[in-house]
């Protein structure tokens, strides 16, 4: 076997080797929460416990990966739905994704908070969700399909919202989210609203919380 064969073969390992770790984590997680420890990820990988640290250095790294996974998954939906007929619709449709998304994976919302949040892949992966959610949404404002004062970061935050109000149900209705779900977006489109209170966000807040005190 010549140096560039023996190389590639190890690129191939090593490729294989990261997929078959964010796919046990991201069930692990998904499944369990963020609780779930590195040996265990490893044994349903089927791969050395060491082989996880060789990939991540921590949880907090690993965490990291599998947001961006969902982020770019959601951004991804956002993109296409943009070029969608009707922008309502598009705008249904982005929601009813992003809250499903969050229903069915308990670690997403866990990690709010938490050392992976300010990974900077991350950040940017969140500020590029909420300009595509604007795009969404401001098309949708433009023909009537919610009301103006509405934004993107708004969306946004309305999807965990949306999920944490149904959180509670979940184990017993796990389509609950789909009742509040529907109360948002007839929220989002009625006629002569009253104006709402305070200025909407111009971005979330992704740094940590004040410490009390």
């Amino acid at each position: 076997m010549t140096e560039t064969t023996g190389t590639a073969g190890q690129r191939a390992d090593l490729v294989r080797n990261r997929r078959l770790l964010l796919g046990a984590a991201t069930e692990a997680f998904a499944e369990r929460g963020v609780e779930v420890s590195m040996g265990e990820i490893a044994q349903r990988a089927g791969l050395a416990k060491g082989t996880v640290f060789r990939h991540f250095a921590s949880k907090d790294d690993l965490l990291a990966a599998i947001m961006l996974q969902l982020l770019d998954r959601l951004t991804g939906t956002a993109d296409r739905l943009l070029q969608a007929d009707d922008p309502a619709l598009a705008l249904r449709e982005f929601m009813t994704s992003g809250v499903e998304a969050l229903a069915t994976d308990r670690a997403f919302c866990e990690v709010v908070g938490r050392p992976s949040l300010q990974h900077p892949e991350v950040r940017e992966a969140i500020n590029q969700l909420c300009e595509v959610a604007e795009a969404l949404t401001a098309r949708a404002r433009e023909h009537g399909a919610v009301r103006d004062d509405v934004t993107g970061t708004d969306i946004v935050l309305l999807l965990g919202g949306i999920h944490q109000t149904a959180a509670p149900l979940l184990a017993a209705q796990p389509q609950a989210w789909r009742r509040y779900l529907e109360l948002a977006l007839d929220g989002l489109h009625v006629p002569n609203p009253r104006a709402l209170p305070e200025q909407p966000p111009r971005h979330l807040p992704l740094d940590d919380p004040p410490e009390a005190g």
